[in-house]
């Protein structure tokens, strides 16, 4: 997911077939989310003691660290419990050296929100560009961060060659398997060593609002190229590539089940893990990617950690890998207006990390863009027009805390056993 890309938009109708969009002016969803900078909550700032120096006059003490719950990062908050807390981070944006700081103190794992897609390693055949994704690479080192590799195999943000090459017919169902196998390893292989995580496969099947014949199916580019295997033989061929790494599936509207009938997406991506799992493929973890909105009926935590449970019973590890909670901006961004909003996307951001905590299996939370500025939700168009559900994320436009920012400590730092334990790792699987 990203800012270009085709979100996953949860409980709500979606546009699924363009491949990239071009920038939205901004204008409108930064003027509405401005007002956030007066409505959220004060960070809590490091206490100063004033002394008496030995010639009389009052002096200032070194600062002193405010190691109340408030006071503490997110990442070390979540420490006690193994938990990976991570951001999705834009190195365009690490030029801001407010954004930098937070990305870099508040985060304990990191997702390149665009840098290691097909269309920006490989836009030209055959010559890599990776330099993006070591500007990328080289700030989670740097910070000591652990990270999640996205995106191998989408049927998005493809390079045109790809595209165009198959359309055309100058690119046939062989030859486009083993292009698909070749950047698969080659990319696995450049950062092999140097990620924990790998999204695999991304939102490879339907929804029950597209769904085809009544029923939850494989869909996009690779799937009617190559047929659904194709799922089975990335992994196969990212573990190949490197045998340490977690490999994942990555998919967004499976946060809880439904009836477990043939429209149930959750259902339907439960049964194809554990298809893939009892076929020996190598998946190591499910990622929810946890796109919501305050327009519809929230999730429990119980429902989450339900939902978790039951895919750890699959033997894989499971993590929240897209966090945000978008919000139908009023016509006029009163505080009367915005607070029922913040309270009830704090609710959300809540209910999601309880039920992350609850099972001992989800390794990591991960918000994607951890703040206003630089949401995707900024421009994107859910149905009322570009940019009218925003506000998705944990700081305001000023780099403020939001309500939501505060549950997540809160969470972190009064959860404890005997029904929060420390997370159990995940071993690669074979």
């Amino acid at each position: 997911m990203s800012r270009t890309s085709t979100p996953g938009a949860s409980r709500t109708t979606r546009t699924t077939t363009s491949t990239r969009t071009t920038t939205h002016p901004r204008r409108r969803g930064r003027a509405l989310a401005a007002t956030l900078a007066g409505l959220a909550l004060t960070a809590v700032t490091a206490t100063v003691t004033v002394t008496a120096g030995p010639a009389g006059p009052a002096s200032a003490a070194p600062v002193h660290e405010d190691r109340t719950p408030q006071g503490r990062t997110l990442g070390d908050l979540a420490a006690r419990h193994d938990l990976a807390i991570g951001t999705a981070v834009d190195p365009a944006a690490l030029t801001d050296p407010r954004y930098r700081s937070i990305a870099s103190t508040e985060f304990t794992s990191v997702t390149a929100e665009n840098a290691m897609k097909w269309e920006v390693t490989e836009p030209v055949r055959g010559t890599y560009d990776w330099s993006a994704a070591e500007r990328f690479m080289a700030f989670a080192e740097r910070n000591d961060q652990k990270v999640r590799g996205h995106v191998l195999v989408w049927n998005n943000q493809l390079p045109a060659w790809l595209t165009e090459g198959v359309a055309s017919g100058a690119i046939d169902r062989a030859e486009l398997r083993g292009i698909l196998k070749k950047h698969v390893q080659d990319t696995v292989r450049h950062f092999k060593g140097r990620v924990w995580q790998w999204d695999v496969v991304n939102e490879a099947v339907t929804d029950s609002y597209d769904a085809v014949d009544g029923r939850i199916g494989y869909k996009g580019f690779w799937a009617e190229q190559l047929g659904p295997g194709y799922v089975a033989d990335a992994f196969r061929w990212a573990r190949e590539a490197d045998p340490k790494a977690l490999l994942f599936y990555n998919d967004y509207n499976i946060d809880a089940f439904g009836d477990g009938g043939p429209l149930d997406k959750t259902a339907f991506v439960y049964r194809m893990v554990k298809r893939l799992r009892e076929n020996g493929v190598p998946i190591d973890g499910v990622g929810s990617q946890a796109h919501l909105s305050t327009r519809y009926g929230n999730y429990s935590a119980f429902q989450i950690a339900d939902t978790l449970e039951r895919f750890a019973g699959l033997g894989v590890a499971t993590a929240l890998t897209e966090v945000d909670v978008r919000n139908l901006l009023p016509a006029e961004a009163t505080s009367d207006a915005l607070n029922p909003l913040l309270q009830a996307q704090a609710f959300d951001y809540s209910a999601l990390l309880t039920g992350c905590l609850t099972s001992r299996h989800c390794i990591s939370y991960t918000v994607w863009g951890f703040d206003d500025n630089h949401s995707w939700t900024n421009t994107w168009d859910f149905g009322s027009g570009p940019g009218r559900e925003a506000l998705a994320a944990i700081y305001d436009t000023g780099y403020q805390p939001k309500p939501a920012y505060r549950a997540l400590q809160a969470d972190l730092a009064y959860s404890a056993p005997p029904l929060v334990q420390r997370r159990i790792p995940q071993r690669p699987t074979p």
